[in-house]
């Protein structure tokens, strides 16, 4: 008995006979993990294009969700900060924002001092500290400058100090308007100590340092040199130690070739540093301010 005939056809049957099936060309494609795209810091100046506009240019902002490009014709787009949302070197890659930057540690001055960002500059004081010579105004300024703006103390120069008793006398000092003094080369028995001992008001302050001039209040290792050198008995000293080292003879400029050399209180020797402090603390003392 012949078996009964199906009335359905095949699923691989057409009218004409069988057919192939319809497959997707990549027959594992639904099993297939998608491939893993990098994740990129969106930097400054990092190149990528947003291949949904085709618009290319470089990383000039990176903000909470969002991203600014700059192309070559300093055209700005925003675009959203999303996965595989950038092409780099042609390639898709998933923009970060940068990492927060850690504690930002208080800004100094160059002596050291907690700086007071925005801090306008105090109205002068009555007082005044006095330093021997230009040099000295120029390195004092260099180093406490922001502090004597906001403190309101001018720094002004004597040109020498053989006359200091009558520069004294002349400024009058009181507790209102303090007077602080700072010599070059103060030591016993010399005659700056002798000048300095002979003033005596009590709103007047001297003080030095032991060095000839200020220069060598300058550490030797912030200019590169050993030591500072001895100058021949008789000698300009500057002059002397521009010879021994080298250097031109034209002071003017070896100074200002030093002084570029202090970036802060680190390139000073200790012995200026506690002097000029003293001198501050004492003009601004809340007694004259």
């Amino acid at each position: 008995m012949r078996p009964p005939v199906s009335r359905h056809r095949p699923s691989n049957e057409g009218p004409s006979g069988p057919h192939p099936r319809f497959y997707s060309p990549d027959l594992t494609a639904p099993w297939k993990k998608p491939q893993p795209v990098p994740e990129v810091t969106a930097e400054a100046g990092l190149v990528v294009e947003e291949p949904g506009t085709g618009f290319c240019g470089a990383v000039i902002r990176c903000e909470a969700g969002t991203v600014t490009l700059e192309d070559r014709f300093g055209k700005h787009r925003v675009f959203p900060l999303e996965p595989r949302g950038f092409l780099l070197e042609g390639r898709p890659v998933t923009l970060v924002r940068p990492a927060a930057a850690g504690p930002v540690k208080p800004a100094r001055t160059a002596s050291g001092s907690l700086a007071v960002p925005g801090a306008r500059a105090r109205v002068a004081r009555p007082g005044r500290i006095y330093v021997e010579g230009r040099h000295d105004a120029e390195l004092v300024e260099k180093v406490w400058g922001d502090d004597l703006r906001i403190e309101g103390v001018v720094v002004e120069y004597l040109e020498g100090v053989d006359d200091l008793p009558s520069i004294v006398a002349e400024f009058d000092p009181d507790a209102d308007a303090r007077l602080g003094v700072l010599v070059d080369h103060l030591l016993p028995g010399t005659k700056e100590w002798r000048i300095a001992q002979s003033v005596t008001s009590d709103h007047a302050l001297v003080v030095g340092h032991p060095y000839i001039d200020i220069w060598e209040a300058v550490k030797p290792s912030a200019l590169g040199i050993p030591a500072w050198p001895r100058a021949p008995r008789g000698q300009d000293w500057k002059k002397g130690v521009c010879k021994a080292l080298g250097w031109p003879e034209n002071t003017g400029a070896v100074w200002q070739a030093i002084l570029a050399k202090v970036t802060s209180y680190r390139d000073l020797e200790p012995e200026l540093l506690g002097r000029v402090e003293e001198l501050i603390d004492f003009v601004t003392d809340s007694g004259g301010a």
